[in-house]
């Protein structure tokens, strides 16, 4: 990356930036790999937090499947991470995992899994959800009945008739997939084999499937990656999660460059797991040299950016995250290690500066949160929004999460330092309610700034992405108007 100007001497953070357009020969966006090439098998540089409201078994899945990552959070118990990891490593990949209720369920209880949007299906069953044979399969019921149907209603009574299905065997390729349903005038299909649910399909997502390569381990299922602290049995928790199969393990507390993290850092990569880890958060070069020297291969860079993050106003610590991550990146490219950008992405062309300054992959956070694969259940507000919680990872909700089994004194000393947003709504996009949604239109607009640059892969285009500082009023200059003339 190059400035277009004299190399600015105050650290800049993306809204104090943008991209220059350059010559370039890459004549379509679907000519550009995404691949972040960090030593993971991601085919798409995003990331998702390794927050308790962002990332779960169900969105890791949702977002592998379409070339990403996602972590869970350490403050999982560690049998359910075990259970959350092969729950993802269980998952189809060709084909969406099936949201499964029985006939008795409500749409109540459906409504909190599911907003009324097109695209998306339940399938009703009269037998067991977890093994669904043909037989026991009532029907699919569209998303959008949810919004016309009486809360008590039983989905059982909302079917008609078994509807569409396809044998994955007769499905040749996910051009043909698409085909199939056109043909069959069917929004969303059950995928049999050998007579029993694998999973369903959309003609969304079959047309996603011809445009992303799904993110897979050695043996062809879904990658995710996990975290862990620098406290307690840290080389035992390591060793359970890479056994369970987990792809990238992330060492993870909010000042990364501290002796605990180095000695973590350590234990974790002395276990010899063959596996990436990921460290932080920091945000300078000697950072970068020291926990690379421990044996970290990826950093995670960010103190403060996050939307749920108090870090700044409460401790003056931090750095303002385009800076962080060049200078970073910089220092991880000398010794062959790599970036991820965590935090502070508000729009596609955060995630497209992330990356022009150098990070392999951008982590997102609270962007994420509001979606239908997040943990939790979706409400409704007064107004009939739909939206989930979110919560910061330092915030008293964490902290009696993660402390819950500390008696009340130490539990209460605990909350006392507690710092970041303990609830906040984040609304579904009545537009892009899903995870995929956000994808298709971040890597939409990242594949395009690619093109501006005549960058085809991602180290063409930290090579060759140009930038220039702006006012405030230019970056307000660059927004759509909300409103007409």
């Amino acid at each position: 990356m190059q400035f277009s100007g004299a190399q600015p001497t105050v650290d800049l953070t993306y809204s104090d930036v943008f991209l220059v357009p350059r010559r370039s020969g890459v004549t379509s966006r679907l000519d550009v790999d995404l691949s972040p090439r960090d030593g993971t098998s991601a085919t798409i540089p995003l990331v998702a937090s390794n927050m308790n409201s962002v990332t779960g078994p169900r969105l890791a899945a949702a977002l592998a499947r379409r070339g990403g990552l996602g972590v869970l959070p350490q403050d999982m118990p560690l049998q359910e991470i075990d259970a959350a990891i092969r729950w993802v490593k269980d998952q189809p990949v060709r084909w969406d995992t099936p949201l499964v209720l029985r006939a008795d369920a409500t749409v109540a209880e459906a409504a909190a899994l599911l907003p009324a949007t097109e695209g998306h299906g339940i399938v009703v069953v009269a037998g067991d959800p977890a093994r669904v044979h043909v037989d026991d399969i009532l029907g699919v019921v569209p998303a959008t009945r949810l919004g016309t149907a009486l809360p008590d209603a039983r989905l059982g009574d909302l079917t008609r008739g078994r509807g569409v299905s396809i044998d994955a065997d007769d499905v040749t390729d996910a051009r043909h997939a698409f085909d199939l349903l056109v043909a069959a005038d069917a929004e969303t299909v059950c995928v049999l084999h050998h007579g029993y649910l694998v999973g369903t399909l959309s003609q969304r997502t079959a047309l996603r499937s011809t445009l992303y390569r799904p993110a897979v381990d050695a043996n062809g299922r879904l990658i995710v990656a996990a975290a862990v602290g620098i406290n307690g049995d840290v080389a035992a928790k390591a060793k359970a999660l890479a056994a369970a199969g987990v792809d990238v393990l992330v060492v993870d507390t909010a000042h990364g460059h501290q002796e605990g993290m180095l000695r973590a850092l350590q234990t974790v990569s002395g276990l010899g797991l063959g596996i990436p880890i990921a460290a932080g958060n920091i945000v300078t070069a000697d950072g970068v040299h020291d926990l690379v020297g421990a044996g970290a291969t990826i950093l995670k860079v960010g103190v403060g950016p996050g939307a749920m993050c108090t870090t700044r106003m409460m401790t003056a610590v931090g750095r303002p995250q385009f800076s962080a991550v060049l200078e970073t990146a910089q220092a991880a490219a000398e010794l062959g290690a790599h970036v991820w950008a965590d935090g502070g992405v508000r729009y596609p062309r955060d995630v497209a500066l992330a990356l022009a300054a150098g990070a392999a992959s951008v982590m997102i956070g609270s962007w994420f949160a509001g979606t239908i694969e997040a943990p939790g259940q979706l409400q409704v507000d007064e107004a009939g929004r739909v939206y989930k919680e979110s919560w910061g990872m330092a915030s008293t909700k964490a902290v009696q999460g993660r402390f819950g089994r500390l008696d009340a004194y130490e539990r209460a000393r605990k909350e006392l330092f507690a710092e970041g947003i303990s609830s906040s709504k984040i609304y579904l996009d009545p537009l892009r309610p899903s995870v995929e949604d956000l994808v298709d239109m971040i890597t939409s607009g990242v594949r395009s700034s690619f093109t501006y640059a005549g960058a085809s892969t991602v180290p063409e285009f930290h090579d060759r992405a140009m930038v220039g500082l702006q006012s405030a009023a230019g970056y307000e200059e660059g927004k759509a108007l909300p409103v007409s003339w």
